[in-house]
Parts: structure tokens; sequence; C-alpha cells
């Protein structure tokens, strides 16, 4: 038995304590604590897991501990319960942006195994895509466990750390730019004639199912394919794309995964 303790029961620990329970995990399994009794309560109340009164009685507890604060107060949290993480030597999991497996090891006791995981906002819908790696005190297992975990609200995938950068643009910052190209065109139905929530609707929709088909097609078709797939010689698709690339889109793609990189690379610097 495997037990997994929360510090923090935010939106994103609500939404990977939930997947797991929904998915088949024994709700005994899971500890959770945060500085609002009643966040912790609440996540207790809709799920069965049990929440304590403190980050010592987490860290007591489980077997994995997931550090799900806000990265510039991680820190405090982490100096405030020193003497827990010495004393019971739980694998930590982090969640925090930006704060590298290095800066965590810094951050805790001399060898404590740390597995870094970047999951993205759709963990709230359970259709994350989250990256993990693990430090050089993190056994494979460690990493399986934890990757086991994520996989309740998604999918996850284990990359070299160096990657996490990479990772972040097409994953963690993609959802935005996404919501943007659901908005435009959004407002483009609405141009033609279209009820906004009906556009929105119709807009959404195409996204999410073009997704699931490219994610059904892995390895089969890429997506270029798929698009090929839509584009009838002389018909309105091709018309359409053509016009969007001659407007630069797959280039202004191609920059914001640039400025992104560059970026995050800045803030862990």
């Amino acid at each position: 038995m495997t037990t997994f303790g929360f510090i923090g029961a935010g939106n994103m620990a609500s939404a990977i304590v939930k997947g797991a329970v929904a998915t088949g995990a024994n709700p005994s399994d899971f500890v959770v604590a945060d500085a609002y009794q009643a966040s912790a309560d609440a996540l207790a109340e809709a799920t069965g897991v049990t929440a304590v009164g403190s980050n010592d009685e987490v860290i007591a507890a489980a077997d994995y501990v997931v550090l799900a604060v806000k990265p510039q107060v991680l820190p405090g949290v982490l100096e405030a319960a020193a003497d827990a993480f010495a004393e019971h030597r739980p694998t930590v999991v982090s969640i925090a942006a930006g704060l590298t497996l290095a800066r965590l090891g810094s951050l805790l006791p001399q060898g404590t195994a740390v597995v870094r995981v970047m999951p993205n906002v759709n963990a709230m819908v359970g259709a994350a895509m989250s990256a993990v790696a693990g430090n050089e005190r993190a056994t494979s297992a460690d990493v399986d466990t934890v990757v086991g975990l994520m996989d309740s609200v998604g999918d996850a995938v284990v990359i070299p750390e160096k990657d996490f950068s990479a990772y972040t643009a097409l994953a963690g910052s993609s959802p935005s730019w996404v919501f943007t190209f659901i908005e435009a065109l959004t407002k483009a139905g609405v141009k033609h004639g279209l009820t906004r929530p009906l556009a929105a609707r119709i807009a959404a929709q195409a996204v999410a199912g073009s997704a699931q088909l490219a994610i059904a097609r892995a390895g089969e078709q890429s997506a270029s394919d798929l698009s090929d797939m839509v584009c009838s010689p002389g018909g309105t698709t091709i018309a359409g794309l053509l016009a969007a690339e001659a407007a630069g889109f797959t280039p202004a793609i191609v920059a914001a995964v640039d400025a992104t990189v560059q970026r995050d690379r800045e803030l862990g610097a």
C-alpha cells in the first residue's frame, strides 16, 4: 500500500486527488493539509480522503509527499517542516512551477528522493499532459509511482529535466494559445451570423474532437496527414488554410514556443 500526502489542497491538488479516487484509488491512501483548513476539509468531504491539521502530520503519514503550494511560498513551507522531512524521509513530489530538482534538493534534507512534475491546467477535467523527472536519489519505482498518479488525470511522460522548458511551451503554456484560437474562431463565427454561445460551442468541440483524433491516430498518421485528409483539392479548407499560413499561422506558433522556452530558461537560471 502506497500513501500519498498533499501539502496544499488548491485547484491542482484537488484535481489530482479527485482523479486518482475516481479511477479507483483507495481514499484511505490519501492525506491532505492546507493553510486554509476549510480547503482540506472540503476536499476530504468530496472524496473521502483524510484531512489533517498540519504539514508535519502529512509528512509522518505518507510515503510520497506532494508539494502543491505556490512556488514563492514553498521554501518557507519546507523550512518549517525540515525536522519532519528529516525524520520520516518520504519521497517528495513537487508540482511547483520553476523550481528545479537541484533547487528542491537544496531545500530538503540531503539525500531526499525528489520527483518533479509539471501538469497543466487540463488536469481540472482529467485531461492533463504532465512531465515527470526524478533526481539521482529517486528510483525508477518512485518515478513510475508518480507517473501512475498523474495518469489518473490525463497522460504523463518521463523526460529529462533539461527538456522541461520545451515541455512548458508545448503543454504548460499552449492551453492559453488554444483558448485564444477557440476565441478567434468564435468571433469569426459571430462575424458570419452565428450567436456567440453557438459559435463558442462549435469551435470548442471542433478543437476537442481534432485533438482526440490526433491522439487516436498517433504513430499512424501525423497531424499534417490528418490536415491533408480534410483539405479537398480546390476546396474550402485548403483556401482557409493557405490564408492562415499567409497571415503567419505556423511562424506565429513557433515564435510563441521560442519565446516561452527562452523565458522559462531565464526564470530557471
